[in-house]
């Protein structure tokens, strides 16, 4: 088993006033595609950022990882503003901060083993080989993959299972925070409910809190204790999972609910209707 934590609920996470913008070298200036966004993640909780394709959700992340540059506001981890730290500066805190991509088919890399890919960080930060087989055993253990997983090579694996490799590499490094950037968008329905159960299961196991970025108001709901809604870069609605996904306000909060997908055809229907109403509410309030 991987190690287990006593869960603090104190604050690990602040984003206060960001602004994330991408411009022009030439121009030196920059448009923003998130403004005046804030909210925070305490220690061993989820906190489950949604919106559509384009409304910042993802640039939020890339942030918090230092992948892209704020323009104004601010982010603290752990009581230390990391809003504008160098690579260098910024290195440290790769063991306390690690992501997990979208797609695990181009997220491995497919000439390694899989021991090679999860030991890869561990040695990296002065291990040693052996203690880097030891932690592997373990970790294929936490995401419940067979010990015979660490000879084989990414394409050996399903689409469900890469995305279990991809969760323990994340893991290898014992980290406090994990960005998770859709990282069950590309799955079935019961494939992701199994991946969603299991990061579930390692959160309860380690204290590990999950900043987790979803198109899906269900997917959200099922792994999420506060939500917050974005829509065009700027928060339209927050709150508890449970409030926001039973008992929506906004609009577009209503619309990305009967938009998400279910297994039950009775119910996929009656979302359909209700998303005929809702375009038809608009229609009437736009005249």
């Amino acid at each position: 088993m991987i190690e287990e934590r006593v869960r603090d609920t104190a604050s690990l996470l602040s984003v206060r006033d960001l602004a994330v913008g991408y411009g022009s070298r030439r121009r030196r200036s920059s448009q923003a595609v998130v403004s005046d966004v804030s909210f925070t993640v305490p220690s061993g909780t989820t906190l489950g950022l949604v919106g559509e394709s384009g409304s910042g959700k993802s640039t939020i992340g890339r942030a918090i990882l230092g992948l892209a540059t704020p323009l104004e506001g601010s982010i603290t981890f752990d009581g230390q503003d990391i809003t504008h730290l160098s690579r260098r500066q910024r290195r440290p805190l790769t063991s306390e901060i690690q992501v997990i991509f979208q797609d695990p088919y181009s997220s491995l890399n497919p000439a390694m083993e899989i021991q090679e890919i999860l030991a890869e960080p561990l040695i990296a930060q002065g291990g040693s080989a052996r203690d880097a087989r030891t932690r592997v055993r373990k970790l294929l253990d936490a995401v419940h993959l067979p010990s015979d997983a660490a000879r084989r090579l990414p394409s050996e694996f399903s689409g469900g299972q890469r995305q279990r490799v991809a969760i323990a590499r994340s893991l290898a490094t014992d980290p406090r925070l994990i960005v998770c950037d859709e990282p069950v968008s590309g799955l079935d329905l019961k494939t992701q409910a199994h991946v969603l159960d299991l990061l579930i299961e390692l959160q309860q196991r380690t204290g590990v809190a999950y900043l987790f970025v979803s198109h899906d108001l269900s997917v959200i709901r099922h792994i999420s204790h506060d939500v917050v809604v974005l829509l065009d870069g700027r928060i339209v609605e927050s709150g508890r999972a449970r409030e926001i996904t039973e008992n929506p306000r906004h609009p577009y909060v209503k619309r990305l609910f009967v938009s998400s997908p279910v297994a039950d055809p009775d119910e996929q229907a009656r979302r359909r209707e209700m998303l005929r109403d809702l375009a038809r509410g608009d229609r009437v309030d736009a005249r």
